[in-house]
């Protein structure tokens, strides 16, 4: 069902089942899949797909040109996946050569009211991105992942699975999976220990987590103390997920607690 006053491109791809409600523009290169709902006044441009079950509410823009200086014109695209709840101004955009020329959004997200994710973001499952949240460039978000409403990531930080980032916090230093996270400029609180017990994981694996956050963190030489128990938890995935996303990226800071 498309609204007579929405102006579609006659070369985009619009499946089965579509609503498009009053007023909404749909360039020619998008491709809306099965069961997707656009409200009203919605704008979607660019080489953008839309995954089934995905609802999309007034005055989001998606798929317009990248907020970098250095694109050109270049081809790039955007990928959200199904299921996804995009709420009142929320933008998105596109990728840039720098960064793949691709902007991914995974399934079952919800992004609050006037969040952006920049170009070359990278979102997993199962995230919430909570009211007036930017994302930087090139930031990537693992799956399950929430972001408090007014904090701001910066360009090219990782968020491990299942961190949480509190209100009004600018996040400048990398999370680390399972990670609790504050502050005008980023610490870490400790574990998201009620995340993960809602996930269901075994208490004997969270408390071995625990241990070895302490053990990570007592001091500020966290490097060397992740090299003397690397190994001690070969059967725990929790603390060897958390030693493999610091040991990615060297060059990226690690966010630490608040006493270093």
């Amino acid at each position: 069902m498309i609204h007579k006053s929405s102006i579609i491109s006659p070369k985009a791809k619009i499946s089965k089942n579509v609503k498009i409600g009053p007023f909404c523009f749909v360039g020619e290169n998008v491709h809306i899949k099965e069961n997707v709902e656009l409200i009203s006044n919605v704008h979607i441009e660019g080489n953008t797909t839309i995954g089934k079950g995905t609802k999309i509410f007034p005055f989001a823009s998606i798929g317009t040109q990248p907020q970098d200086l250095k694109y050109n014109g270049e081809a790039n695209s955007l990928e959200i996946g199904e299921d996804n709840l995009i709420r009142e101004y929320v933008t998105i955009n596109p990728g840039t050569e720098g960064g793949g020329s691709k902007t991914s959004i995974g399934n079952n997200c919800l992004l609050m009211i006037s969040s952006h994710v920049a170009h070359d973001c990278i979102v997993g499952n199962n995230v919430i991105i909570a009211n007036n949240v930017p994302l930087g460039g090139h930031v990537t978000i693992e799956d399950s992942v929430i972001i408090g409403g007014n904090s701001a990531v910066q360009q090219f930080t990782r968020i491990g699975r299942l961190a949480m980032i509190g209100g009004m916090t600018g996040v400048l230093k990398d999370v680390i999976p399972f990670g609790l996270s504050f502050g005008n400029r980023n610490y870490l609180e400790g574990l998201n220990l009620i995340g993960l017990r809602r996930k269901k994981y075994e208490n004997q694996k969270i408390m071995e987590l625990n241990n070895a956050y302490k053990e990570i963190f007592k001091d500020e030489n966290f490097q060397d103390n992740l090299s003397k128990i690397n190994g001690q938890f070969k059967n725990n995935e929790l603390i060897n997920e958390v030693i493999s996303f610091i040991a990615k990226d060297k060059k990226r800071p690690i966010c630490t607690p608040k006493k270093y």
